[in-house]
């Protein structure tokens, strides 16, 4: 049986008052910025969310011990126009090392004005989770999955 792919992925879009150019950087070089700390799959407290900004680059948080949790690969990167990163964490909401179990964010900016821009998000093929994947898809598109970053990212971005 075949999952319907509407299922299988989860769409959100905010408009922020800022340039194009700020826009992407706050949510690629400041990803931190707006993060919440809680979450988090560190044994520890976060220091720092680091997003390297090239392809081959990573999205991980360092833990007040210099731990590291590598959650995020950047697949894309196209400023300031998109951003696609993997989601490596599972269904237990643990590391997941198996790339083919991984889901995809892509994140793409869209100039509406010179100071205004739309970012629209879609986090697809979350199927590739394996079991409980729909679990994740519910965190994800709820109230404190991708809603919330983004209302945090326009919060960051009006400062």
């Amino acid at each position: 049986m075949t999952t319907p792919a509407a299922a299988t992925s989860i769409r959100h879009q905010i408009v922020v008052e800022a340039p194009i150019e700020r826009a992407f950087s706050v949510f690629t070089t400041g990803f931190g910025s707006f993060k919440p700390p809680e979450h988090n799959i560190l044994g520890v407290d976060i220091a720092e969310t680091i997003f390297e900004p090239r392809v081959g680059g990573h999205v991980y948080d360092r833990g007040v011990d210099g731990s590291e949790c590598r959650w995020a690969r950047v697949l894309a990167y196209e400023p300031p126009n998109r951003v696609v990163i993997s989601w490596d964490i599972s269904p237990q909401w643990q590391l997941e090392t198996d790339i083919e179990k991984t889901s995809e964010v892509d994140v793409r900016f869209i100039a509406e004005a010179p100071n205004r821009t739309r970012v629209e998000l879609e986090h697809r093929n979350l199927d590739r989770h394996g079991n409980g994947w729909d679990a994740v898809r519910d965190g994800v598109d709820g109230a404190a999955g991708w809603p919330l970053y983004l209302r945090r990212f326009a919060g960051v971005v009006a400062k």
